[in-house]
C-alpha cells in the first residue's frame, strides 16, 4: 500500500514502541502493554486512527485470538445455498489434466437439518472408482467439506472446543482430516499432532514470531473498508517456517474477516506439502458465510504418495 505523505514505523516489542520518522524531526511513545508477540510495522493511517478510539492492542489481541474464520464455515451447515464445485487432478509431473469434478449442487437446510442435491455433474479420468468412492485425498477432504451424504441433524456453529473434539477417539484418516481443517479453517495456531512439525505453524507463538514481519494497514477489500493484517517470513527463516504467506483483510466496523491469502509449505523425510488458499467472506444476513474459495495444492505423504489437485468453490445463499 503506498502513502503520498510520510509514513511512521511503530514496533511492539513486548511493550509497544511507536517511532515516528519525519523528514525533520523523530519522536517515540510508549504502551504498558506486553501481549504482543512481535514487532509490528503499522501505518500511519491507522496511528491517526488511534487517536480517534482505535485501540490498537485490542486489535491485536482479536487477530490472535479470532474465531470468525471458522465460525462462518460452521455457519454454512445452518444455511440453504447453491455451490459451483470445480476439482482438478494433475499428473505428479506436470500440468496434464489426471481427473476432474465439475458440479452444481444444492444444500437445503430445513427444521434444523440439512440435504443435498446434485443438479449437474461431470466427470473426467478416475476421480470415483468402481463404488463411486474418491480415488483422491483431497477430493475425501473436499467432500467431507461441502458435500453432504442423506440427511444431518442436530449442528450448530458454535466454534469454542470444536477442533480439539473432532480428534477424539477418531481413527487416524480422520484425525488427519481434523488436522487439514485446522490448518485451513484456524490459519496461525499450534496444530498437535502433526509429526516433525513442533509449533512451527504457530505464528503467534513469540519463538516463531521472531521469524515473521508483521504489519498493519488500510485497505479496501471486496469494495468493504479493511485493516489488512501481513505477516510475512524473514528471509533468514524462510526455509524454516510453515507459513509462506498470512495475509488477512478485517472489516473495519465489526473486525469480522472479508477475505484471506495464505500459503503453506514444509517438507520432512515422511511429508511434504506446498498450498496455497484465497478464501472471501460476505455478510448475509446476521451469519459472515463464504463465497469464494480456491486452493492448488501438491503434498506428498509416506502412505498416500504425491498429490497435486486444485479446487475452487463459489456459493450462492
Amino acid at each position: 500500500m503506498t502513502f503520498s505523505a510520510p509514513y511512521r514505523s511503530y514496533k511492539l516489542l513486548g511493550t509497544l514502541l511507536l517511532s515516528c520518522w519525519c523528514s525533520t524531526q523523530a519522536a517515540a511513545q510508549v504502551l504498558d502493554t506486553n501481549t504482543y508477540f512481535a514487532p509490528i510495522l503499522i501505518d500511519e493511517v491507522i496511528i491517526k486512527s488511534s487517536d480517534n478510539g482505535f485501540d490498537i492492542k485490542d486489535f491485536i489481541e482479536r487477530i490472535k485470538n479470532d474465531t470468525t474464520f471458522y465460525k462462518a464455515f460452521r455457519s454454512m451447515h445452518l444455511v440453504t445455498y447453491n455451490a459451483e464445485n470445480d476439482i482438478r487432478v494433475f499428473e505428479k509431473k506436470g500440468d496434464k489434466l489426471k481427473a476432474s469434478l465439475n458440479s452444481e449442487t444444492k444444500q437445503i437446510a430445513r427444521n434444523g437439518c440439512r440435504t443435498m442435491n446434485v443438479l449437474d455433474e461431470k466427470v473426467t479420468g478416475d476421480f470415483y472408482n468402481r463404488k463411486k468412492e474418491y480415488n483422491y485425498y483431497t477430493a475425501e477432504l473436499y467432500a467431507s467439506l461441502f458435500f453432504t451424504k442423506g440427511k444431518v441433524c442436530g449442528e450448530d456453529n458454535i466454534v469454542k472446543g470444536q477442533l480439539e473434539q473432532s480428534l477424539k477417539g477418531k481413527g487416524s484418516l480422520e484425525k488427519n482430516k481434523a488436522r487439514l481443517k485446522q490448518l485451513m479453517f484456524n490459519p496461525g495456531s499450534r496444530i498437535q499432532g502433526i509429526p516433525l512439525m513442533g509449533n512451527k505453524s504457530a505464528i503467534f507463538d513469540s519463538d516463531i514470531a521472531k521469524r515473521y514481519d508483521f504489519r498493519l494497514a488500510v485497505e479496501d477489500k471486496n469494495g468493504v473498508p479493511c485493516y489488512r493484517f501481513e505477516a510475512t517470513p524473514k528471509k533468514e527463516y524462510a526455509g524454516d517456517v510453515v507459513y509462506k504467506q498470512f495475509k488477512t483483510w478485517f472489516r473495519q466496523s465489526d473486525y469480522s474477516i472479508v477475505s484471506r491469502d495464505y500459503a503453506l509449505a514444509y517438507s520432512t523425510l515422511a511429508y511434504d506439502f506446498d498450498v496455497v488458499i484465497h478464501v472471501d467472506l460476505q455478510q448475509k444476513g446476521d451469519l459472515l458465510l463464504p463465497t469464494y474459495i480456491s486452493y492448488k495444492g501438491n503434498w506428498y505423504a509416506f502412505t498416500k504418495g504425491r498429490e497435486k489437485v486444485s479446487f475452487t468453490a463459489k456459493f450462492d445463499y
